[in-house]
């Protein structure tokens, strides 16, 4: 028997190296170890055999099934190289493919409208300032007149991170561009003029509000700062934005910590075919919120509030985008739908300036 058994192993192992394809290793497969392979008989036999003749025989036997599995798996995975080295080989990509034959792609709408709103401000003297979306508590809050206890804080649906184990800071993810004020009252010498973009977070989510969205602060910080200022400001950036001479605001008081007084900025509205669009009179839309500077958050920056006045503003560029270009649900905004942002969506020539008209 044991030469029976050499003989099977070599010849099972030729025919195993010889195999030209995939299917052929398959067969062999099977004449060897399938339900009735001759490997499989033989291992059947064992259970007939005495004590003796089994653990002679025994390891001969699971050894040529082993030695046939090894050389089935080998020849399998060469003979699948070459499959795919010769599908590589056969495969080619043509690079000189005609453009037009790539579907383009889009501007979103949000980064059209920043492009816009940067070019506005620039015009007005206005640089643009960035700062980290992870902030801390000091700037985020107690600095811009939001101690701890501080009802103000409730108006925010803050995303707090785990406190840290040595009791440092709370960190979180800014409700605001807020942050960003403080930190260039911090770092940099008055006069300032500084418009701060950015993506903040609150745990809100309906048809006008997302955990995530997009907000833009204005402020200055000179001598002789008055509520003019900030008035003349926002009708020259809403006259501008909106591309209309008869925008018209309101002003209303209202309460925000950071500034005192505080003003909320309505635009007049006029309906047209049943849609309200910005201009006119016939209603009121609220679109800012604004006022002077707090004297503390000031004086929390380092700076004299004696001597040192200025002004702050902040809207959602979303919102903004919504009301210039007709559109109706924020969620929409970040759900990639193809379809949406081919419509609404910007070609990358469509890049707005003042002489050609920000919304071009």
């Amino acid at each position: 028997m044991t030469t029976d058994l050499e003989q099977l192993r070599s010849d099972l192992l030729a025919s195993i190296q010889a195999a030209a394809g995939l299917d052929a290793v398959e067969a062999l497969r099977v004449h060897a170890l399938g339900k009735q392979g001759a490997i499989t008989g033989l291992l059947k036999t064992l259970g007939g055999m005495s004590p003796e003749e089994r653990q002679e025989q025994g390891p001969r036997i699971h050894g040529l099934r082993e030695a046939v599995t090894a050389a089935l798996a080998e020849r399998k995975a060469g003979l699948e190289r070459l499959a795919l080295d010769a599908r590589l080989a056969r495969e080619t990509l043509d690079m000189t493919l005609p453009v037009d034959a790539v579907p383009a792609g889009s501007v979103h709408p949000v980064s059209q409208v920043m492009d816009e709103l940067a070019e506005i401000f620039a015009d007005l003297g206005f640089a643009v300032a960035t700062g980290p979306e992870i902030e801390d508590d000091w700037h985020n809050f107690t600095a811009l007149n939001i101690p701890e206890s501080h009802p103000a804080r409730a108006m925010h649906d803050t995303f707090y991170f785990p406190p840290e184990a040595d009791g440092s800071q709370k960190h979180l993810l800014r409700t605001h561009t807020s942050p960003v004020q403080i930190r260039t009252m911090v770092k940099d010498k008055p006069p300032i003029r500084i418009i701060a973009p950015g993506r903040v977070y609150r745990s809100d989510s309906d048809a006008t509000h997302t955990p995530m969205f997009h907000q833009i602060e204005g402020l200055v910080i000179d001598k002789g700062i008055t509520l003019g200022h900030l008035k003349w400001t926002l009708e020259t950036f809403l006259k501008a934005f909106f591309e209309r001479d008869d925008i018209v605001l309101r002003l209303r008081p209202s309460y925000f910590p950071f500034t005192e007084p505080s003003a909320e900025v309505d635009v007049g509205y006029s309906v047209v075919g049943g849609k309200r669009v910005i201009g006119g009179s016939e209603g009121w839309m609220e679109v800012l919120g604004s006022g002077m500077v707090h004297p503390k958050v000031i004086a929390a920056c380092g700076l004299d509030p004696n001597e040192w006045q200025g002004f702050a503003f902040g809207t959602g560029v979303d919102r903004l985008a919504m009301l210039k270009y007709g559109m109706d649900d924020l969620r929409a905004f970040f759900d990639g739908d193809l379809r949406w942002l081919r419509h609404y969506g910007f070609s990358a020539l469509d890049v707005p300036t003042l002489s050609g008209g920000v919304g071009a």
